[in-house]
């Protein structure tokens, strides 16, 4: 005898946030994008491995020049309210994503890409250049075009009553008198086209705050929480929580701004930054262990190739010590104040003139930023480096500093949710707002293999320019890497069949939803297969 998930049960889970548009094409805030993840559908669904299934689609065939994708969809496929899914929806929902006018935050994923219809099942996608993660795109939520055309897109009553073709559908909802949603319980949908999902009611209750979030669970209203701050994942771990974690494909780390920093051209002053910066620290006091320290652009478990290995094992008071050797070597000294500065004589041999080693990091007010920007101070102290540390709201730090870029050295973090969006952080042609290249870094080999990169179809051959690209990286040091941090999810004891090991953003825990069950059925094992 051997034990098999069985339908039935239920889960309940906090979110901080309230959703406002259940639908693909707008979908903004973590909690938009989690109901969108339960109850869309697209062409494609992501494994839980990173790899892809065919999810609305019966089979898509690619053209030799790769520039022609034709998706066939599956005989029965039907959204909740039990109209079928043609391909009339699928071009509707791919000219809403790029209608200027609406400015879908996934426009850009979309430019360049037309859609025609072949019959009601299908439809041909046509690219103006290869581009190797389409196939990602084509897991897109469709939307049933009889429910939004007609209507501005941002005032349909469908963003608060969606219906798609995903798992799971809208049973009811609650609201306050203001308007805002306290819940939804969804229910299981019987012709999600991959099966009735195993779990027969999901309840997804909102909350303003963390703090509120966490009495919730503690009280017994909601069984899972999700993006719990590591301090609260800990102590709630420490109570016997059942806390599950996945490193997320973040980039934080202190990047460089050369054009107002001078002192940022030398490479021996950001390899001693390097050197003395205690990122294990970071990982432990700040993430409280729920992240890993990086030293590359390139987050880990994104790319699938074996990084040679060249940790450095050396203890801190070491790191410390080399860091001082490569100043001292460059020229820097302590001055009176015990802070480094480097003289420098005139090609007259008698002018001198004295540059202090001092900058200035800007962050962002939350908690963990702020945490880290004065632990990284005290490092930078500790060798003789003046630092000043400039804290602003995070929608200041965006408005007034990150997009004139008005900052010497910038403690920010990269949200890398595909491998093409390392073009935005790093190609030259991004440096000016709204590009994101906020190292300011311009080099002419790393261009062409970012440009190269996103049309290489070999995933060897792109795994293998990405190598290149980490190398060049290294060489020219536009910024200091520190940690990746840890999708963090408080989770049902009961829970069986999650799998969050590849996670790229937090929706993403729900990509097999369909597949998580609470109960269990004992069955002769030949029966199980």
């Amino acid at each position: 005898m051997t034990d098999v998930p069985m339908q039935g049960g239920s889960i309940s889970e906090g979110i901080i946030g309230t959703p406002r548009f259940v639908n693909p094409v707008l979908a903004l805030s973590d909690s938009d994008r989690d109901m969108v993840s339960l109850i869309y559908s697209g062409l494609m669904r992501k494994n839980p491995d990173g790899s892809l299934i065919v999810d609305l689609a019966e089979k898509y065939e690619v053209s030799k020049d790769n520039l022609t994708f034709t998706f066939t969809l599956k005989d029965k496929v039907y959204f909740h309210d039990g109209k079928r899914v043609t391909a009339d929806d699928i071009i509707f929902t791919i000219n809403e994503v790029k209608d200027p006018i609406i400015k879908s935050p996934y426009r850009g994923n979309w430019e360049g890409v037309s859609v025609e219809k072949i019959d009601e099942k299908t439809v041909k996608f046509i690219l103006k250049q290869p581009y190797a993660l389409f196939l990602e795109n084509a897991t897109f939520g469709i939307m049933p075009a009889h429910l939004w055309q007609g209507s501005p897109i941002e005032l349909n009553n469908a963003n608060i009553n969606p219906i798609g073709s995903g798992p799971y559908q809208v049973e009811n909802l609650n609201k306050q008198s203001d308007g805002i949603i306290n819940y939804y319980n969804l229910t299981s949908f019987k012709k999600f086209v991959l099966g009735r999902p195993y779990i027969k009611k999901i309840t997804l209750r909102f909350y303003p705050n963390e703090n509120d979030l966490i009495s919730a669970l503690q009280s017994g209203q909601v069984d899972q929480a999700s993006s719990i701050t590591p301090s609260n994942a800990r102590i709630l771990e420490e109570k016997n929580y059942r806390v599950e974690y996945s490193i997320l494909p973040r980039v934080f780390g202190l990047f460089f701004n050369q054009n107002q920093a001078q002192i940022f051209t030398d490479k021996h002053i950001i390899e001693a930054i390097n050197q003395a910066i205690d990122k294990d620290r970071i990982v432990n006091e700040v993430l409280q262990g729920y992240g890993v320290v990086i030293d590359d652009p390139i987050p880990p478990n994104m790319i699938a190739y074996q990084k040679l290995s060249t940790q450095d094992i050396s203890s801190h008071e070491e790191r410390l010590q080399k860091a001082q050797e490569i100043l001292e070597k460059d020229g820097w000294k302590k001055g009176e104040d015990g802070f480094l500065q480097k003289t420098t004589t005139g090609k007259d041999k008698k002018v001198k003139s004295t540059t202090n080693l001092e900058f200035s990091i800007s962050t962002g007010n939350a908690p963990e930023l702020a945490k880290s920007a004065e632990l990284i101070k005290q490092d930078l102290e500790s060798i003789g480096m003046k630092v000043d540390i400039k804290t602003f709201e995070i929608g200041n730090l965006n408005q007034s500093v990150i997009r004139p870029r008005e900052y010497d050295a910038l403690l920010f973090g990269q949200i890398i949710n595909h491998e093409s969006d390392l073009f935005a952080f790093w190609h030259s042609s991004q440096r000016k707002d709204p590009g994101l290249n906020v190292a300011m870094y311009t080099n002419a080999k790393i261009d062409k293999i970012l440009e190269d990169a996103s049309i290489t179809i070999d995933e060897k051959s792109r795994i293998k320019k990405y190598a290149q690209f980490e190398d060049e990286i290294k060489k020219d040091m536009p910024a200091v890497f520190l940690y990746s941090p840890d999708f963090i999810y408080i989770v049902s004891k009961n829970l069986q069949g999650l799998d969050i090991n590849h996670i790229i953003s937090p929706s993403d825990r729900f990509s097999n939803s369909y597949l998580w069950y609470t109960q269990t059925d004992n069955v002769w094992r030949i029966f199980s297969k």
